[in-house]
């Protein structure tokens, strides 16, 4: 049986396009064949429910039931992957919460596969989180995330300070999501569907769709974009899949 991974999606700081990271990490373990559950924390509304809900499921990472729901289940056999969506705010106490149930030390003794992909937003106080959490990340995969979605500008990021932080943390490993057309995005949005299927023109339940031509394009071209940078770091020889074969709807 496969090792467990779960793979955190957080961010102290509101509005730096999480939920975005998650469900492109989704599609592409979709696309990989990688079986994969997920978690939105943004209890009780949720919002990447509404782009995988037959995958997700929302819970409050605050309460021991909860916590109960996602790492009392890690060691079923499928799926291998578990993607867990952390609303603003609670990504420090999140990892706190994992140190005092032992699972920062599982994963340290090599039990479970642990990766937290760390979404920065513009700021010095955006970059102080990696202090924050750079405690709780031994044993981890920790990636820190450019998110550029949104057309984000890291203006206050000359190279000393941009140094003196992304050095603190020992293996850390740098990722950049670039910029997508905004009308594009725009319309994925309120088509409520994953990428992939916004790209294969296909509805929730993948019934045929009527989607503009170019705009399908762009979002298919950002993310073949986005999953060079998956490509990249390895990301399905992290959590353990061997898949060589990408399944893509594109």
């Amino acid at each position: 049986m496969a090792k467990p991974a779960v793979v955190v999606v957080g961010a102290d700081k509101g509005g730096v396009g999480k939920t975005t990271v998650s469900r492109t990490l989704l599609d592409y373990f979709s696309a990989n064949n990688v079986p994969t559950r997920a978690f939105d924390t943004e209890s009780p509304r949720g919002t990447l429910k509404r782009f995988h809900p037959d995958i997700t499921e929302i819970v409050d990472m605050t309460t021991t039931s909860d916590q109960m729901k996602i790492f009392d289940t890690l060691n079923a056999t499928s799926p291998s992957v578990t993607v867990i969506d952390v609303r603003a705010g609670l990504l420090s106490p999140a990892l706190a919460s994992l140190r005092d149930i032992g699972f920062l030390d599982a994963a340290k003794a090599g039990q479970i596969t642990f990766a937290v992909f760390h979404i920065l937003g513009p700021s010095i106080a955006s970059l102080d989180e990696i202090a924050e959490t750079a405690g709780f990340m031994t044993g981890a995969k920790y990636f820190l995330v450019k998110n550029f979605i949104n057309d984000t500008q890291f203006f206050q990021w000359d190279q000393a300070t941009y140094n003196s932080y992304f050095h603190r943390i020992k293996d850390a490993t740098e990722l950049t999501i670039p910029k997508l057309n905004e009308m594009a995005y725009e319309q994925v949005e309120v088509s409520s569907v994953p990428f992939l299927k916004f790209v294969a023109n296909k509805g929730i339940n993948d019934e045929a769709a009527n989607y503009s031509f170019v705009l399908r394009g762009y979002v298919r071209h950002w993310l073949a974009n986005v999953w060079s940078e998956f490509d990249r770091i390895r990301l399905t020889d992290i959590v353990g899949s061997k898949s060589a074969t990408r399944n893509s709807e594109k």
